[in-house]
């Protein structure tokens, strides 16, 4: 039990296991794993398409064919159908460390040498493989690769350096080449017949023939560590594409047999993958730098350029914090990256832009880390000057200088505030005051100093005359803060003192000593509540206009590394290096929470509606997101689902919020599980009872049976249609309402009987068979059901719809003899049952909107026919009890929000 659950992990793109490339129709999708989850991107734009479930141990190894990715863990195999475990392959005794597919087979290499095989269609009926091969005791596989037009065979490469070819059909090994005395790291296969190309760890590339085992020539590139990656080019091009462990990617050029380019700063840490997409100049990249890159090959000297990118941290976040209302997360990491996460939204992830870093790198021949700036370890920012100038400040490690950004273009702003320029030194902390206008900074060596944020100019420094020399703080200054009305502002000096300045006249108007070094502050600038940490591992909470000490929280053991305010001020979150977050209650004083996680937590941050927590942990680069179960529980007691001084242990987020379906067993293996048979129209079962649900239909769809007269006179065509000169040839063909295309069989005529010319018709009317539309409807009353009936009509157009509704209708004659009266009693039959489904469906609150539109049509087509008829009266004054009860619970449910709305904001006020 705890306040927060674990809700799923951001910022994670790839990891370092090698991809999974496959087109499908038009479209090339790319499968990478990220820990223990696989993610499918689409290459179009790089946008994720799906996340698969979480496995019990990292990934290793990733092949993918069809709706099918097959995912390697320890020493299973699990396979997946999209999203959802299918069967799990259990036959390795070792680590698995390769895949590959083999047509419609997938061949998979563990550590120990055993080679098995297996046959995707019969994954569903036999979990055994077809082949198992035993590679030599001294033969350690390193990759694998099957040769164009060698049938049946493929060829591994060692840790020792020799390769092997394998007839996997005969299971024999065919030829064993000596190799060049270093490792192989990566092998692939050429357009040309019987040659590979061959990575070495010592960072040479080898063209080797396989059918005479002789070297067409090499390639060197030592100085950039060794070979991990290798793709050829497929669209005419004779290029080689080589990845290294220094990030570096090298294009030679295989006609000339030299390097044609290299991409120096292409990725921060060793490529993992390379692929050149068929019949274009499009290479993919992927790097355990958390990065997924295309490059495109269009420029006139023929070097690459980036054509688009998914990326995250490459080393662990600093700082977080929420913005955009807790719709994005500002991150800075010690990557010297500082980002922006969208929690809605993947997409809309980036980087924020430090002006032209490769360019200037280029020209001034310099790597671009040497140019980015140092690592974030405070910032802050106000959203309400975001569309007028830079609203984002920086401060960054062992910089005399700080940053300002504008997140409205994403990037770095156009001044650099200087402090103290007659003494520089490092700027360890700063805060933009709640009118977005003034920044103040504070450093190492105790100044403090103001400025305008449009301007970047300086507006006063703030200065004790107690102190030894004119500063602000005989030490380094750990943290400033300023209220919400520009009235005072705060700071705390590494030495214990904690002071309160008049904000405009920058003076000091009060101070106190701790009693020990202070490390960390936080404001709240609502309740005025500050929030110290010292080195005593103590939490203190100062009333500002009172100055005086008003709560003291003590529990953690070790250092503690980040504390956060709720938006209304009532809890403090505070995070440590002994694993706990611990929740304090401000207006209770005590401990209402603590979870202990596996990491410990480095940086927290609470949204603005407290819906979502965020965090960042040692050595991870994800951004780590809980959910508030306070925001979504019905009860309003916290202690129901509060730990209390308990400390609970938890596992960290993950990449995926659905876990393994199985954790596979050589003697319980799973397997594909059947559809069951089921009702023709399956009981559609309600979590909540009192939930009015929506259909969720565009409103063009539920809104426009209400006007579709006046949609129909303003649609109506001005001249009247043209006939074609020459009609093509169709098939005859019976009109259908639903869209279908139905084909006749046989014209329908009258026929002689015996020559005596008393013709006889077929079908008479009642024999015509019923529409989809009834038909469904008349199934669905049956079953007592209405799901499929619901189904059929939210898929049909509104002129559709219409025209179902108004062929119901009955023509009243002036002659009623007994005959009729029965056929126009039976032709009410449709009409009733409609006014049951919408009874039975107003009952349950399905749909509610689209029923809305439906019923309105329905009255204004049928209505004088229901007031005319007393067997449709009962029913219409049934429908018209439900229907008042549900709209009375819908405005009772309005009016109760409305005063929580009005609630909250008189208590912020």
């Amino acid at each position: 039990m705890g306040i927060f659950e674990t809700y799923r992990v951001l910022g994670c793109v790839a990891g370092s296991v090698p991809f999974s490339v496959q087109k499908r129709g038009t479209e090339t999708f790319v499968t990478v794993s990220v820990g223990k989850a696989f993610q499918i991107f689409n290459c179009a734009k790089l946008n994720l398409v799906l996340i698969g479930p979480q496995l019990p141990k990292k990934i290793t190894a990733l092949a993918s064919h069809g709706d099918y990715t097959f995912a390697a863990y320890g020493n299973n195999i699990a396979v997946f159908r999209r999203a959802e475990q299918v069967a799990t392959l259990s036959s390795h005794n070792a680590k698995v460390k390769l895949l590959l597919l083999f047509g419609m087979h997938i061949v998979s290499v563990d550590t120990s040498g055993n080679m098995l095989l297996w046959a995707i269609e019969e994954i569903n009926q036999n979990l055994a493989p077809c082949r198992h091969i035993v590679l030599h005791e001294k033969f350690s596989p390193s990759c694998i690769v099957h040769p164009n037009t060698y049938v049946n065979k493929v060829l591994i490469g060692s840790e020792q350096g020799p390769m092997q070819l394998w007839n996997i059909n005969t299971k024999t090994k065919v030829f064993e080449f000596k190799g060049w005395n270093s490792s192989i790291s990566c092998c692939v296969s050429s357009p040309a017949l019987d040659v590979v190309a061959v990575g070495c760890t010592d960072g040479t590339i080898h063209l080797h023939n396989l059918l005479y085992d002789e070297v067409l020539f090499t390639f060197t590139h030592s100085t950039r560590g060794s070979v991990t990656a290798l793709s050829f080019s497929t669209d005419g091009q004779p290029l080689l594409a080589s990845g290294s462990s220094s990030g570096v990617i090298s294009i030679w050029n295989l006609e000339k047999k030299r390097l044609q380019s290299v991409v120096r700063e292409a990725h921060d840490s060793v490529i993992t993958s390379l692929h050149f997409f068929a019949n274009e100049p499009v290479l993919m990249s992927s790097s355990i730098d958390n990065s997924i890159k295309m490059w495109i090959f269009d420029t006139s000297d023929g070097e690459p350029r980036l054509l688009r990118f998914r990326s995250g941290h490459s080393a662990p976040p600093l700082c977080l914090k929420f913005y955009a209302n807790g719709r994005h997360i500002l991150s800075a990491g010690r990557d010297r990256a500082f980002r922006l996460f969208s929690v809605v939204q993947d997409q809309q992830s980036r980087e924020l832009s430090q002006r032209h870093i490769s360019k200037r790198a280029k020209k001034l021949k310099v790597k671009e880390e040497e140019i980015k700036l140092k690592p974030v370890i405070a910032f802050d920012c106000a959203e309400i000057r975001e569309r007028d100038w830079s609203n984002v400040v920086t401060c960054h490690k062992d910089t005399s200088q700080a940053y300002v950004w504008r997140l409205q273009n994403f990037v770095l702003g156009e001044h650099i505030l200087k402090p103290c320029p007659e003494y520089p030194t490092p700027v360890k902390a700063c805060a933009i005051s709640a009118c977005g206008n003034f920044a103040i900074l504070g450093t190492a060596g105790g100044w403090i100093e103001r400025f305008n944020l449009q301007s970047g100019i300086r507006r006063g420094a703030y200065i004790d005359a107690s102190e030894s020399r004119s500063c602000a703080h005989d030490g380094e200054v750990v943290g400033v803060a300023c209220d919400s009305t520009n009235t005072l502002m705060i700071s705390a000096g590494y030495q214990g003192d904690i002071k309160v300045w008049d904000f405009k006249e920058r003076n000091l108007k009060s101070r106190w000593e701790i009693g020990c070094s202070v490390v960390k502050i936080v404001y709240h600038r609502y309740n005025g509540l500050l929030a110290t940490v010292a080195d005593d591992l103590t939490i203190r909470l100062f009333d500002i206009v009172a100055l005086r000490l008003v709560r003291k929280f003590e529990g953690h053991t070790d250092r503690i590394t980040d504390l956060c305010f709720s938006e209304d001020g009532k809890w403090l979150m505070s995070s440590s290096m002994d694993g706990t977050l611990r929740i304090w209650d401000v207006i209770l004083a005590r401990q209402i929470d603590a979870i202990h996680v596996d990491v410990p937590i480095t940086a927290l941050s609470l949204s603005p509606n407290m819906d979502i927590l965020a965090t960042a942990v040692v050595d991870q680069n994800g951004i780590y997101l809980w959910v508030n179960k306070a925001m979504f529980s019905s009860s309003s007691n916290v202690d129901s689902y509060a730990s209390g001084e308990e400390v609970v242990s938890v596992k960290l987020p993950t990449i995926s919020s659905i876990e393994h379906s199985h954790v596979g067993h050589s003697d319980d293996l799973p397997h594909i599980s059947q559809p069951k048979d089921t009702l023709e129209f399956p009981i559609q079962e309600k979590q909540i009872p009192e939930l009015v649900t929506l259909a969720l239909l565009p409103k063009s769809q539920w809104q426009s049976l209400i006007n579709l007269d006046i949609i129909k006179v303003r649609n109506k065509p001005i001249e009247p249609p043209k006939k074609p000169e020459k009609a093509p040839f169709f098939l005859p063909s019976v009109p259908s309402l639903s869209g279908e295309i139905l084909f006749e069989s046989g014209k329908l005529s009258v026929t002689e009987n015996n020559g005596t010319g008393d013709g006889k018709q077929m079908k008479t009317k009642s024999d015509m068979p019923p529409s989809r539309f009834l038909y469904l409807l008349q199934c669905s009353k049956e079953t007592d059901n209405y799901t499929a009936f619901t189904d059929y009509i939210k898929r049909l157009s509104p002129s559709t719809l219409d025209v179902e509704l108004r062929m119901l209708q009955v023509i009243d004659d002036d002659d009623d003899d007994d005959q009729q009266e029965a056929e126009k009693r039976s032709q009410l039959v449709p009409i009733e049952q409609l006014l049951d489904y919408f009874i039975h469906e107003l009952s349950y609150k399905n749909n509610f909107e689209f029923l809305q539109g439906v019923l309105r049509l329905f009255l204004k087509i049928h209505g004088e026919m229901i007031v005319h008829h007393p067997c449709l009266q009962e029913k219409a004054i049934e429908l018209l009890d439900v229907q008042r009860m549900v709209r009375q619970r819908i405005d009772k449910l309005f009016q109760s929000g409305k005063c929580v709305v009005a609630f909250l904001s008189n208590s912020q006020i």
